[in-house]
């Protein structure tokens, strides 16, 4: 029966036939299966069945997928919509938008939100500036359900503000604020994981957000050394001194563009842009040497 599962679109007939306990390794195998294909796929291929593949697709959302499931959903729709026509991609991220906006936060829903936030981020990360400037709406959306997500919800959507953020590039420059403000509330979580997805969410926006590295450099390396202090979590400690190396060395090798704006005078969006010194990124990466303040040798 498993081989029926070997189709361009889901068998639903086949999957009826199957009991309960078996469908959604049956559904997991064509979407296995789905993603084999449509990266090998043209726009010819899946012309005729583009419609129905989209609501299938979008139809596991509400199957309390699991992680793996969900990432081959996500994963199949962003390679649906790069590789066919994109007329049904802004009625597709709108039907994740609605997940997210649904009241209900009983536990039994957090899959279909969970695979609903990271349907958006891998159609952010593949497509781009493809998707207009519907992120801003995504966006606050996003912002709002971060306010009072259990953990699980917070990792995934500081993932894809991350892939967000990596695909429309400086295109979203109005919003990155935003999600700077959020991405440092989540370096100091309590959940560790979640300050690792926030660290690698402002490494990711460093590449497009000058302010980081101009004007909040100082907040954000005291804010940095404030996480590690706390962090019990060695993989979290990595991600955190990642992100403090990576903006400590962009204000001695700054992106050509940035290095002009400054030489002209130029803002970014956290107000005028400077760039520090060698000797006082030097001495902003020495105060986690010292004793007191948010320094790693605090109380001792």
């Amino acid at each position: 029966m498993m081989e029926l599962s070997h189709s361009l679109t889901l068998n639903e007939e086949a999957l009826q036939q199957l009991p309960a306990a078996k469908r959604p390794i049956f559904v997991f195998e064509w979407l296995r299966f789905l993603n084999k294909v449509l990266g090998a796929a043209n726009k010819s291929d899946i012309k005729g069945c583009q419609q129905k593949l989209v609501s299938q697709l979008v139809s596991q959302m509400a199957e309390c997928p699991g992680p793996p499931t969900r990432q081959l959903v996500a994963h199949a729709l962003a390679t649906l919509f790069s590789v066919g026509d994109t007329y049904l991609l802004f009625e597709t991220s709108n039907k994740c938008n609605d997940v997210l906006k649904n009241k209900d936060d009983s536990p039994s829903y957090l899959p279909t939100r969970l695979a609903s936030v990271t349907c958006i981020g891998a159609m952010y990360e593949k497509l781009g500036r493809m998707m207009g400037r519907s992120y801003e709406d995504t966006v606050q959306i996003l912002l709002k359900t971060l306010r009072n997500a259990e953990s699980q919800l917070r990792i995934q959507i500081m993932i894809t503000l991350e892939k967000i953020t990596a695909g429309m590039g400086t295109a979203a420059a109005n919003v990155h604020k935003d999600v700077y403000k959020a991405a440092k509330v989540g370096l100091t979580d309590r959940a560790m994981p979640v300050r690792r997805a926030a660290a690698m969410c402002l490494l990711e926006l460093s590449k497009h957000a000058p302010f980081l590295y101009t004007s909040e450099l100082e907040n954000l390396c005291q804010l940095c050394y404030r996480s590690l202090e706390s962090s019990s979590s060695y993989d979290t400690r990595c991600s955190i001194a990642k992100l403090l190396g990576s903006l400590l060395a962009t204000t001695q090798n700054p992106p050509k563009e940035v290095l002009r704006a400054i030489q002209s005078g130029g803002k970014g969006g956290g107000g005028t842009l400077r760039l520090v010194s060698l000797e006082e990124a030097l001495g902003l990466l020495s105060t986690g040497f010292l004793r007191g303040g948010n320094s790693f040798l605090k109380g001792t």
